[in-house]
């Protein structure tokens, strides 16, 4: 079968089409012909080195989504099915024709949602999801900011606390996406390279509950931004690993500054899967 692999870190440039053996199933793993697939930000991180992989060659491709080959592990063959953890796929990722999964990382695809819907729903949506509700424990009538509107978990995450009730406010480093972010749903949209969004913010709704920090180095921001015993949920570090923050008015504000990710206990946790479809 064709694969998309990297025998080195680099540019785009490095990736390569080559032939591979097709995936042998091991015990509970079903496989899957591959329909469509995303380039996630972690995707570009493992190729340019900045997160490097066990070995190489490697095939990356954190999600795919695909038609299941031969009846296994309760899926029938001609079912639709997608998954965000082809990471796990035997042999590599999701760039590729065929992927063996195991069955537990794999969500059948609803009548009427395309694979490439499917599959640009999965990481980010669920991030978005787990990060508002599961974490963020987001409520009706509360005001979340969300950095990095535009962003693919930023979209995700507009929509979703829209849907629930919140006020929504979210960032942008560009004027032309303003008008497309306030379509989204979002009450409020902040420039951040032209105003100070924490002074923004408290001038006008006097802080929020709730910030989903994709960026990281704005962490101190978001702290300013919150209201008393506020939460930030910290998902993604966008602009760098490091942020420097005033403890001082993190401790009086008791403001709860807590990690997003889904590897989060010890051995094997399975998560729930949230698939949003009209």
């Amino acid at each position: 079968m064709k694969a998309v692999q990297f025998a080195q870190y680099g540019d785009p440039d490095v990736l390569q089409v080559r032939e591979v053996p097709d995936p042998t199933p091991g015990p509970g793993d079903v496989l899957v012909q591959v329909k469509a697939t995303t380039v996630n930000r972690l995707d570009l991180f493992q190729r340019n080195g900045s997160r490097p992989v066990d070995k190489l060659p490697f095939t990356a491709g954190l999600e795919a989504a695909g038609i299941v080959v031969k009846d296994s592990q309760g899926f029938h063959a001609g079912e639709r099915v997608m998954t965000t953890r082809a990471a796990r796929a035997v042999g590599g990722g999701g760039y590729a024709s065929m992927i063996a999964v195991p069955a537990e990382d794999l969500v059948r695809i609803p009548e009427g949602v395309s694979f490439e819907e499917a599959v640009a729903a999965g990481l980010t949506a669920s991030t978005a999801w787990g990060s508002l509700f599961d974490i963020g424990h987001l409520k009706a009538g509360e005001r979340v900011l969300i950095w990095a509107g535009s962003s693919g978990v930023g979209i995700w995450a507009i929509q979703f606390a829209k849907q629930a009730g919140a006020w929504v406010v979210t960032t942008t480093s560009s004027n032309e996406k303003v008008s497309e972010l306030r379509r989204l749903g979002a009450d409020m949209v902040i420039n951040q390279r032209e105003e100070n969004v924490a002074e923004v913010i408290q001038n006008n709704v006097h802080g929020v509950n709730l910030v989903i920090e994709l960026v990281s180095t704005t962490l101190q921001t978001s702290i300013e931004s919150c209201t008393p015993d506020g939460r930030i949920v910290l998902v993604g570090n966008l602009g760098g690993q490091q942020a420097t923050i005033d403890t001082q008015q993190c401790r009086l504000k008791r403001v709860h500054i807590i990690g997003g990710h889904r590897r989060v206990a010890a051995g094997k946790t399975l998560g729930k899967i949230v698939l949003v479809h009209s």
